[in-house]
């Protein structure tokens, strides 16, 4: 059987921790900030964990050997 590709986008959005848990960016802060709160600004800083559902479709579907 041919080796699976990992997809080159999803290499660029996601990085998978030692626990296995799916690492992404924040959403909602490339643009038009001047419509977002302060507050909204502040809280959507850094990074957050996907959901297990949709982190094993991604490590299945998308990185099957796993992200370098």
């Amino acid at each position: 059987m041919p080796k699976l590709k990992t997809k080159s986008g999803v290499k660029k959005r996601f990085k998978i921790t030692a626990s296995g848990k799916v690492k992404r960016g924040q959403v909602g802060k490339q643009h038009g900030m001047i419509k977002r709160s302060p507050k909204q600004i502040r809280d959507l800083r850094g990074t957050t964990t996907l959901k297990d559902c949709d982190a094993k479709r991604i490590v299945k579907v998308f990185a099957p050997y796993g992200l370098k």
